[in-house]
């Protein structure tokens, strides 16, 4: 099955590089056309420049979901190490932090010193949570609170907010780790709930559907879970579990 995955994987991802390149060659005579109509003087010119921006900005749009698409399929082969997972935190914090502030979210990490080292490939770790952080973002367009929680279970913090889960909740296991991101936003609908870690499903006008599906691919590639818990109006709680070596 594994060898089947790789192979379609491949082939899916020689099938988007052929597709970028004929939207490179499409994007490069829309801008040649946009600059014939820089100065529009008449209705039509302004029409047609008009679309082409328009016909611009698809093909950008296009290029984004072939990239999420990429990631999202060639998940295969993980450099993992013992890593510090508090590092890995405050790294994607500080990287993070400038676009939380300009969108008025706090983040506040609450870190248990304790935490012993996970095997993980750190950048490839960065860009799930990443992709949580983002979304969490676009979760609070008036502002909010980010919480990062991070210890070793049974000491993980209540689940919260209440809500209906994507899946049961996990019981404790000994030598597990425990991360927990949980935003202030508008929360999710129960019937999306159990569709939001389906490949191009997505709750965001001009979003790829790709983000989560992704961050629960490089989870699972980890030997880990991921667990959603949301309510309309408070906010959703993701969490992660990742295994200890050795436990």
């Amino acid at each position: 099955m594994n060898d089947q995955y790789a192979v379609l994987a491949e082939l899916a991802g020689g099938f988007i590089h052929e597709i970028k390149n004929h939207l490179s060659t499409l994007g490069l005579n829309l801008q040649l056309l946009a600059e014939d109509f820089q100065n529009p003087e008449t209705h039509r010119e302004r029409r047609g420049l008009t679309r082409i921006q328009k016909l611009q900005s698809e093909c950008e749009r296009l290029v984004q979901v072939a990239n999420d698409f990429l990631r999202f399929a060639r998940i295969q082969e993980l450099n993992r190490k013992p890593t510090d997972l508090a590092k890995v935190i405050e790294e994607l914090t500080d990287f993070f932090g400038p676009t939380a502030r300009a969108a008025g979210v706090e983040i506040k990490t609450f870190i248990s010193a304790d935490l012993p080292p996970v095997s993980l490939d750190p950048d490839l770790f960065k860009q799930a949570l990443l992709n949580l952080m983002l979304n969490a973002e676009q979760a609070m367009p008036q502002g909010g609170g980010l919480t990062i929680q991070a210890a070793l279970e049974p000491d993980c913090a209540a689940p919260e907010p209440g809500g209906k889960a994507a899946q049961a909740p996990t019981l404790a296991r000994p030598g597990t780790v425990c991360l927990s991101l949980i935003d202030t936003g508008k929360g999710i609908a129960p019937e999306a709930i159990a569709k939001i870690f389906k490949p191009f499903f997505s709750t965001r006008a001009g979003g790829s559907g790709l983000g989560l599906p992704t961050t629960r691919k490089i989870v699972e590639a980890h030997g880990g879970t991921i667990e959603v818990q949301s309510e309309v109006g408070r906010g959703t709680k993701f969490t992660i579990r990742l295994p200890v070596p050795g436990k």
